[in-house]
């Protein structure tokens, strides 16, 4: 009899090969009409079929998931998906959300507060309680920071607006800000809340000014500080580089300076919202203050400035509108987004043709995300690519708790934000402002690989720690999550190769049979 060490290895060795294999080989309809999916065949979907789309369109396919996909139809299920209206999440899974201080307390009263805690741990004469001052607020910032995570996860898992909960992942990493920069900890959640998510299906031009007008942004690369002759091209040189027009997109050094120019005076200011700055008279009107945004004249450079070879006329803020409508209307724009959100959707390297048409329909449609998703949607070449996909840690951690605990809303997400942790892709802890990557060689390494397959022991045989409150309550007992019973399990198995098959066969408890499945090739991807 074979040792779970020994199955392990078969299991991994199997997803070995089989990445060998592969390596060789504003809310939509507010303000427009209803984005539909035309598919090449009316006729119903065989199961199979359905938890592929689910396992692409969705953070994960499971029972439930199919049963609404079944009754609905795939057409007026991608409808409603492109689509989004207002929809609850299971109760148990609400009131956890709700609870926070994040979903409780306006950002900008939050950070305020923040700010006068740090003062006044910094003005504390005695040193020992000023650094006892200094690790509560630093631990403010933390559970903050573990709250926009929590919810992220929840609505992951749990709300029937899947796409939405994709494309808002897809654009947090797209414009990444990193937690642990100044107080980003504290503004993240809002940055998603706010900036993010509302516009994850809307138009592109929308989405970028709400990053350009948020705090979390403006902090992190540091246009917070850029001023008329103390000019930073961080963010200028990132929002066209990474967020618009792309390497290579047609501009240079002297647009980037440019940018900047047009960008300063956009910053953040922690003052109360009636304690203007001593604007000079002939600038009042210029000035803004939204929240936590400002836009001081003061700090704004007044002075002619031509940008992709065409003036911007001098009028302080709506300088910065124009710069973007340029961006965002561009056709390096439209090719880059599209493509990137092939490389996300269908394939590391997405066929060109493909690429083409999105950004043909991003182009026509003014930057229409939902219309440029539909353009591949209805493509043969997204058809063809359902399940190869490799998953990166944070879709494999989504799609097996979903798989596994379908039905069940869990109490603590805190194991799963720590798998994620495990296998290298934080929430919100990137770095460097290009977000993690989004292609197999970044995930597929033999580290990775046994890494996946201790996640996929937590989750198959462990998962009572999702479901307890406290970290010192005793586990369910068993807490099992049934893998073999699962309908859409049943209904994968006939697509699953001869050695996961086998591997599944030496599986001597149903808790090693759901971690087989779980670290199986095919779980791999989606």
């Amino acid at each position: 009899m074979l040792s779970l060490r020994r199955r392990a290895s078969m299991a991994l060795g199997a997803c070995a090969l089989a990445l060998l294999a592969a390596g060789c080989a504003t809310a939509p309809g507010s303000e427009r009409a209803m984005v539909s999916v035309s598919l090449p065949s009316s006729a119903p979907l065989d199961a199979a079929t359905r938890l592929r789309w689910l396992d692409r369109v969705s953070w994960g396919a499971n029972a439930s998931s199919d049963a609404q996909l079944a009754q609905r139809g795939l057409a007026l299920w991608m409808r409603d998906q492109l689509n989004p209206r207002p929809a609850p999440l299971p109760a148990a899974a609400q009131a956890q959300i709700d609870a926070m201080t994040i979903s409780r307390t306006p950002v900008d009263e939050l950070v305020m507060a923040l700010e006068a805690q740090r003062k006044a741990a910094d003005a504390l004469p005695d040193e020992e309680q000023k650094k006892a001052a200094r690790r509560a607020y630093q631990q403010a910032l933390d559970r903050l920071a573990r709250e926009a995570r929590q919810r992220f996860v929840l609505r992951a898992l749990y709300s029937p607006n899947q796409l939405q909960e994709q494309m808002t992942w897809f654009w947090m990493n797209h414009f990444n800000v990193n937690l642990r920069k100044a107080n980003l900890r504290a503004l993240v959640g809002d940055y998603e809340e706010n900036a993010i998510r509302p516009h994850a299906l809307g138009k592109f031009r929308d989405l970028l000014g709400a990053t350009l007008q948020h705090p979390a942004m403006l902090r992190y690369l540091d246009n917070a500080q850029n001023a008329a002759n103390r000019i930073n091209e961080n963010y200028a040189r990132e929002l066209m580089e990474l967020h618009t027009l792309g390497v290579g997109g047609g501009y240079a050094q002297a647009d980037v300076q440019e940018l900047a120019r047009v960008l300063t005076g956009v910053g953040v200011s922690l003052q109360p919202a009636d304690a203007l700055p001593n604007v000079r008279p002939a600038l009042r009107g210029d000035y803004v203050r939204k929240g936590l945004f400002e836009f001081n004249p003061n700090r704004h450079d007044y002075g002619p400035k031509t940008l992709l070879g065409q003036p911007i006329e001098a009028r302080g803020l709506a300088e910065a509108d124009e710069a973007l409508d340029r961006l965002a209307r561009a056709p390096a724009t439209a090719r880059f987004v599209s493509r990137k959100l092939a490389v996300y959707f269908v394939a590391d390297e997405p066929p060109p043709a493909l690429v083409d048409r999105m950004a043909a329909a991003f182009t026509h449609s003014d930057g229409d995300i939902a219309m440029t998703l539909k353009a591949m949607f209805e493509s043969p070449e997204f058809a063809a690519s359902l399940g190869r996909k490799f998953r990166d840690p944070v879709h494999y951690v989504m799609a097996g708790v979903r798989l596994a605990y379908d039905g069940r809303v869990a109490t603590n997400v805190d194991p799963m934000i720590n798998w994620i942790n495990r296998m290298g892709e934080p929430l919100y802890g990137h770095e460097t402002p290009d977000g993690y990557p989004l292609n197999e060689a970044a995930w597929a390494s033999a580290g990775q690989m046994n890494t996946r397959f201790e996640i996929a022991r937590a989750i198959g045989a462990n998962g009572a720690v999702l479901f307890r409150t406290d970290d010192q309550a005793p586990l369910e007992k068993p807490a099992l999550a049934p893998l073999a019973e699962s309908g859409a399990v049943r209904a994968m198995q006939g697509g699953l190769s001869p050695e996961t098959r086998e591997a599944l066969t030496q599986a001597k408890t149903p808790q090693e049979w759901n971690t087989f499945l779980l670290a199986s090739p095919e779980l791999m991807r989606r």
